[in-house]
C-alpha cells in the first residue's frame, strides 16, 4: 500500500531563486528538504571542508591525543579493534594510517563475525594482553561494552573508545540515565556533554576527528587529512547515514576524490566490478563497492577487506578485489534464498498480521540477517528483525521505518536480550532460542504504530508537466547531490499520461522503455525498472496512468536526450 503525498512547504521561491541564481523549481526542492534561511541554503549548495567543525569541539579527543602522545613517546604498542562492516573496516584503516603517520607502534584486529561477534569482547581483550598490547583504541564499537572494557582495565590496559552508536541508558523516573563504559576516554558525539554540533557522523568520521587531533598535535599539515575523505564517504554511504549537514559535505568532497583515487585496492575493486571510476556515484558505493567490502566480513573475514585497502602492489590488489567480488556474488545468491524463505513465512502464517516482523530463520547465515531484514522492510514497510541460530544462541539484525525507533523499542524488552545495540533505524541483538516467541509477542504488544505509519509514503516534490523538463534544469538538480537517506532524489508527478511503444528488456524482463505523452501533446522518452510484464499489462488495461518520476539526461554513443525514470505508478 502506498500513500502519495505532495510536499506543500511554503517559502519565497522567487526570492531564493534570484538570490542563488537557480530555477524556482530548484528553490522549491531545497525547501522541501527542510533547508531554510539564506545561510543554510548557501551551505547546502556550496558548503566546503572549511565549514566542518574542528576536532576540538568533540568531547574526549583532546584527552585521547594526550594519552596517545605519551604512548607513542614511550613506544608502547597500540591495537585498534574495529568492526567487520564497511564503516568498521574504513574506520580501522583511517585510524591505522593516522597512527602510523604520527609514529605509533600500531596493529589492527577486526573481530570475526562468527567466532567473536560484534565489537570488542573478552577473547579479544585477553589476546591483546597476551600480545603485550598497552592501549586499545576501538572504532565503530565499544560504547555498549561496559563489562568487556572493565575486564580490559582490570588487566591493566588503557582503553580509548571511538564510536557513533547510541549510548546505552536506563529509564529512571521521567528521564534516562546514560551508561558510559569505564574506558580512559570515550569519543562519541552522541554522549552527554559533547558540544560537537553534528551528531550523525558514522564511526569512520568519528575516528577521523581523533586523527585530526593527532595531526594537529604533531604539527602535520591538516591537508594530509584529505586522503581520508574518500574512505569517510564510503563509510557514510555504506552505513546509511543521513546525507545532511556535515555528512553532505564529507560525501560530496569524498566522492570527488574517490573518482581520482590512488588507493590500489579501491582502483582494483572499481575495475573488478566494471565501473567507470570517473563516473562513480553514491549509488555505486551503496550497491556495488560497499557490498563487496562488506562481503569479506559476512562470508569470510573483514581482514580481507582491510588488506585490500592496504594493498601494496597492483597484483595483490587485483587478487583481493576478485576474491571480494566472488564472495559478494555468492552472498547475493544466499540472500535471495533467505528472502524467498522469509517472504513465504510472512505470507503463509499469522506473521502477516504483525506490525513488527520477527522472522526466525535458523539455518540462515547470520551475516545475511540484516540484509534480509532490510529487504523485508522495503517489501512490507514494517520494522523487520531477522534471527538466526548460532553456537551461543540466537542472533539477529533489525531494520526499521521512520516512525519506529528500533533501539528504543529493544530497550523496552531488554530483559529478554543477552546483548543489543544500534540506533533508531537499525540494531543488532542476541537472545536465547526459547525466548524468540515471547520476544515477537512483546514487541508487537508494545508497538504503537498506526495503519498510516505502515503505508509506504511516497513524497512528491511537485507536479511538473513534461513541457517544463529541460536539460539545463536537470543539470541544475545536480547541485542538490549527493542523494541518499535524508536527502532524497527529487520526485515529480504526472497525471493521466499515455504510455506508447512499450518494449520490455532485460533477461529478467525488468526494464520497460516507452514514450510518455500528456494531454498537451508533449512527449518524452520514459523508462521503468521493475516488473516489466506487470507494468505493460497495467498500461493495456488502464490506458492512462498517474506516475511519479525523476528526469535525467540519457547519454548514448555521444548523443544526449531527456528521459524520465518512472519510480511509482497508479
Amino acid at each position: 500500500m502506498e500513500r502519495w503525498v505532495i510536499a506543500a512547504k511554503k517559502a519565497d521561491f522567487k526570492r531564493t531563486a534570484e538570490l542563488f541564481h537557480i530555477d524556482q523549481v530548484t528553490a522549491r526542492l531545497i525547501r522541501n528538504r527542510d533547508v531554510t534561511g539564506d545561510e543554510a541554503i548557501r551551505r547546502y549548495l556550496h558548503g566546503d571542508l572549511s565549514e566542518l567543525p574542528s576536532w576540538k569541539a568533540m568531547k574526549g579527543v583532546a584527552e585521547a591525543v594526550d594519552i596517545l602522545r605519551d604512548k607513542i613517546r614511550m613506544r608502547r604498542p597500540v591495537r585498534i579493534i574495529g568492526d567487520y562492516d564497511i564503516d568498521g573496516v574504513t574506520a580501522s584503516y583511517i585510524l591505522q594510517k593516522g597512527l602510523e603517520r604520527v609514529g605509533a607502534r600500531v596493529d589492527v584486529m577486526i573481530p570475526d563475525r562468527i567466532t567473536d561477534g560484534y565489537g570488542i569482547n573478552e577473547s579479544l581483550i585477553a589476546a591483546a594482553a597476551q600480545d603485550g598490547i598497552d592501549t586499545i583504541v576501538t572504532c565503530d564499537n565499544g560504547i555498549a561494552a561496559a563489562a568487556q572494557i572493565q575486564t580490559a582495565k582490570e588487566l591493566g590496559l588503557t582503553v580509548i573508545v571511538t564510536d557513533h552508536h547510541e549510548v546505552p541508558y536506563m529509564e529512571q523516573g521521567d528521564g534516562k540515565v546514560f551508561l558510559l563504559p569505564p574506558a580512559d576516554v570515550v569519543i562519541n558525539p552522541r554522549q552527554e556533554g559533547c558540544d560537537y554540533p553534528f551528531k550523525q557522523l558514522c564511526g569512520a568520521c568519528v575516528g577521523m576527528q581523533l586523527v585530526s587531533g593527532l595531526y594537529d598535535s604533531f604539527g602535520i599539515d591538516e591537508r594530509e587529512m584529505e586522503e581520508f575523505l574518500e574512505f569517510a564517504a564510503i563509510a557514510t554511504i555504506g552505513d546509511v547515514m543521513d546525507l545532511t549537514g556535515d555528512n553532505r559535505i564529507l560525501v560530496k568532497e569524498g566522492m570527488e576524490r574517490l573518482r581520482h583515487t590512488m588507493n590500489r585496492g579501491l582502483q582494483a575493486l572499481i575495475a573488478a566490478n566494471g565501473l567507470d571510476q570517473q563516473q562513480l556515484s553514491p549509488y555505486h558505493i551503496g550497491f556495488v563497492i560497499g557490498p563487496c567490502l562488506n562481503a569479506g566480513g559476512r562470508l569470510d573475514t573483514a581482514r580481507r577487506s582491510l588488506a585490500l585497502l592496504n594493498a601494496k602492489t597492483v597484483e595483490e590488489a587485483e587478487r583481493l578485489a576478485a576474491d571480494l567480488k566472488a564472495l559478494n556474488d555468492e552472498r547475493k545468491d544466499m540472500t535471495e534464498q533467505g528472502v524467498a524463505r522469509a517472504v513465504e513465512m510472512v505470507e503463509h502464517s499469522s506473521l502477516c498480521r504483525d506490525r513488527v516482523l520477527v522472522i526466525y530463520l535458523p539455518e540462515c547465515h547470520e551475516s545475511l540477517a540484516g540484509i534480509i531484514a532490510g529487504r523485508l522492510r522495503e517489501r512490507y514497510h514494517k520494522p523487520s528483525i531477522v534471527l538466526t541460530r548460532t553456537q551461543e544462541g540466537v542472533k539477529g539484525s533489525g531494520r526499521s521505518i521512520e516512525a519506529y525507533s528500533m533501539y528504543d523499542e529493544l530497550v523496552r524488552v531488554k530483559d529478554l536480550l543477552t546483548k543489543f545495540g544500534g540506533h533508531p533505524m537499525a540494531a543488532g541483538l542476541s537472545l536465547g532460542e526459547a525466548d524468540v516467541p515471547e520476544f515477537r509477542k512483546r514487541l508487537n504488544e508494545l508497538c504503537t504504530l498506526q495503519e498510516e505509519d505502515l503505508a509506504e509514503k511516497v513524497v512528491i516534490d511537485a507536479a511538473m508537466p513534461i513541457g517544463y523538463i529541460r536539460k539545463d534544469l536537470v543539470r541544475e538538480f545536480e547541485l542538490l547531490e549527493p542523494f541518499g537517506k535524508g536527502n532524497t532524489r527529487p520526485l515529480f508527478a504526472l497525471r493521466q499520461v499515455r504510455m506508447l511503444e512499450c518494449r520490455i528488456f532485460g533477461k529478467n524482463r525488468n526494464v520497460v522503455k516507452m514514450k510518455v505523452m500528456d494531454d498537451q501533446g508533449y512527449s518524452i522518452d520514459g523508462v521503468y525498472f521493475g516488473d516489466g510484464d506487470g507494468f505493460v499489462n497495467d498500461v493495456r488495461n488502464k490506458g492512462r496512468l498517474n506516475v511519479v518520476y525523476y528526469p535525467s539526461v540519457n547519454s548514448y554513443r555521444g548523443r544526449e536526450n531527456l528521459q524520465i525514470v518512472i519510480t511509482h505508478y497508479q
